[in-house]
């Protein structure tokens, strides 16, 4: 279980207070209007920034304190992250040799699975400006696969993509998700994603993050601050 208890925060004039909590394993979209602390949410979770009080708990563990790289999360990011003078295998390489060094023959075997998995079979001598962007989405994708971490953050991360790939990228995600039994949490500003992608939504608005509703429920009877964000 992923617990904000009494969590405050405070960035570039924007407040943000959350007391909630998210289950293993499931897919929640994260909506609400610009400026309100979307992404400022994701760089709590994922020890980017530092909140005021309160605390971050994931199985009772305590992550508020706990530098990036030891936390439990991987993030896919909107530009996939990846390192342009390298070929795939060693971008993704980096998650299992920190150090810098080559891949050995099993963590290359581990490698070319994760690649297969996501569809890039044949791809890891790539580099990555040769890819297209729902390429270099998928190979961002096996990175969190050998990550393995059991939550898994998404700034909205195939905005830059056509609705088609989109939807397609959105499916991956969670059979990668799936597969990890993953808490997958997405920020998007399209209504269509959550509805495609959630199970729960949690809305962040006027200096709160609210606790997590049902994806049918939420969109059947939406809250006020949703509905001025959409203009209704």
């Amino acid at each position: 279980m992923l617990t904000l208890e009494a969590l405050h925060a405070d960035m570039d004039g924007t407040t943000l207070s959350a007391d909630l909590s998210l289950s293993p394993g499931r897919r929640v979209a994260v909506l609400g209007p610009s400026g309100a602390g979307k992404s400022m949410l994701l760089d709590l979770l994922a020890g980017f920034r530092t909140a005021r009080s309160g605390c971050i708990l994931w199985d009772g563990r305590d992550l508020t304190t706990v530098p990036p790289e030891k936390r439990p999360v991987s993030i896919l990011f909107q530009d996939g992250n990846l390192f342009p003078h390298l070929d795939v295998e060693r971008n993704l390489g980096l998650v299992l040799r920190p150090d810098g060094r080559r891949p050995g023959p099993e963590d290359t075997a581990r490698i070319e699975e994760a690649l297969r998995r996501v569809g890039l079979e044949g791809m890891a001598a790539r580099k990555p400006g040769t890819l297209s962007g729902g390429q270099q989405s998928r190979a961002a994708l096996a990175r969190v696969l050998l990550m393995a971490r059991p939550i898994l953050l998404l700034d909205e991360p195939f905005a830059a993509l056509g609705p088609g790939l989109k939807r397609e990228m959105l499916a991956l995600v969670g059979e990668v998700g799936a597969s990890l039994g993953a808490l997958t949490i997405m920020v998007t500003h399209d209504p269509g994603d959550a509805r495609a992608f959630a199970e729960e939504v949690v809305l962040v608005a006027d200096g709160r993050v609210h606790a997590p509703v049902s994806t049918e429920a939420f969109f059947a009877a939406p809250p006020p601050a949703f509905r001025d964000y959409l203009g209704e």
